[in-house]
């Protein structure tokens, strides 16, 4: 059986990372990606971090973020180039760029002109605020956006200053709800023939996270705050200390709260006034936590662990990236794999994550090099000669490996 979207053909002018994660979740399950990038260095990316592997020029950023992709540039800039890329376009099924809003207009490939040449062209726009508003054109990067969508203003300890979250969330919110909205769109196309054009904007990804928060305090009118690892709704909802380390225990319901009593020693707090019903808990809440807190410095982790294991009560260990490569369910369901790459050496990597049954996606080849498929690519879609694609490279147009 087929890859889900082996028929697909993407063309991905994004850079960074909400564009090529969006990329990478197609071309995961079979899309033919042709990652373009401009002459002139190509994605930004490439520098950023340690270099991968076994040294190589690229950064293990770079590398784990472009596989099953095929390398294409073209310099957009030239009349021959652009005139290239337009023909390109006529073959593709998706387009996906993250230019600063009005860019690639200037170019003469926004939407208007790049859908004229292919009426099925699904344009995806990733951009930080959108392609409207007063702060369309705004340069907009994973932090702004964490700060400007109110994300930093609620992650961090309790009583301090709010934190970046550890990873670029804002980013990969955006590629996955653009990756969502092309798997939309191609449907349409499937029943209509007809493209159209997706505008995604990290700060509605990043308000889309933060929907109940936002509803709640449309209600409430009372300004959500940094609250370290607990949760306003429930408690006991978060990391604790144990005798050997720290601890997460998320006791979500009433009747997981009448088992973790007992199981803490403390049946007692199942009749005291204070703590009868989540609500109460809530109120309570700076009282009820030092009680939990000083009956776990009792025990171990792992004591805790069976303990809680066994009442069925939601535990976990509050793990570093080491122990999570290490992990033995990571390791017992293959979630992370090494790729052997031709430049940087073996590049450990996340697997692909949604699990087909029938259709699996799967990563099968290695980041490219700047312009490594260009020829290739050039002489199956518009069948053009090997001494043609060498006298564009000799002009400056195209960039081969």
């Amino acid at each position: 059986m087929k890859m889900p979207l082996e028929d697909v053909v993407v063309l991905d002018l994004s850079h960074a990372l909400a564009g090529p994660h969006c990329s990478t979740m197609l071309a995961d399950y079979g899309a033919t990606v042709f990652k373009l990038e401009s002459p002139d260095g190509g994605d930004i990316s490439r520098a950023w971090g340690a270099a991968a592997g076994g040294g190589g020029a690229e950064s293990a950023y770079f590398v784990s973020l472009h596989r099953n992709k095929r390398g294409l540039s073209i310099n957009l800039k030239s009349p021959e180039g652009k005139e290239l890329f337009l023909k390109v376009i006529e073959k593709a099924d998706v387009m996906i760029e993250n230019f600063r809003p009005g860019a690639l207009e200037k170019l003469g490939l926004g939407y208007a002109a790049v859908s004229a040449r292919n009426p099925g062209i699904i344009y995806a726009s990733i951009s930080g605020f959108g392609q409207d508003g007063p702060y369309r054109e705004r340069a907009a990067m994973d932090l702004i956006l964490q700060a400007e969508s109110g994300m930093i203003s609620i992650t961090g300890e309790e009583g301090g200053s709010g934190v970046r979250c550890g990873t670029s969330i804002a980013d990969m919110t955006a590629g996955m709800y653009a990756a969502f909205g092309i798997m939309l769109a191609l449907r349409v196309k499937d029943k209509t023939g007809q493209g159209q054009r997706i505008d995604m904007s990290m700060m509605e990804g990043q308000l889309g996270l933060l929907n109940t928060m936002i509803a709640s305090y449309g209600v409430e009118r009372e300004m959500p705050a940094p609250m370290g690892t607990a949760y306003k709704a429930l408690l006991p909802y978060q990391t604790l200390r144990t005798k050997t380390g720290d601890l997460a225990i998320a006791v979500g319901s009433e009747k997981l709260w009448k088992e973790f009593c007992p199981a803490i020693g403390r049946p007692d707090l199942l009749t005291d006034e204070r703590f009868v019903g989540n609500r109460l808990r809530v109120t309570n809440r700076t009282a009820l936590i030092d009680i939990v807190q000083t009956a776990l410095l009792t025990k171990t982790y792992e004591e805790w662990e069976q303990i809680f294991l066994k009442a069925g009560i939601p535990v976990g260990a509050v793990n570093n990236i080491g122990q999570v490569v290490d992990h033995p369910q990571v390791a017992a369901r293959e979630s992370l794999i090494t790729m052997d790459h031709p430049r940087s050496g073996k590049v450990l990597m996340a697997n692909v994550p949604v699990r087909l049954s029938k259709t699996p996606g799967s990563v099968r080849t290695p980041a490219p090099a700047l312009g490594e498929h260009t020829g290739e690519i050039l002489q199956e879609l518009l069948g053009l000669s090997s001494a043609e694609v060498a006298r564009l490279a000799a002009a400056g147009v195209v960039v081969t490996a």
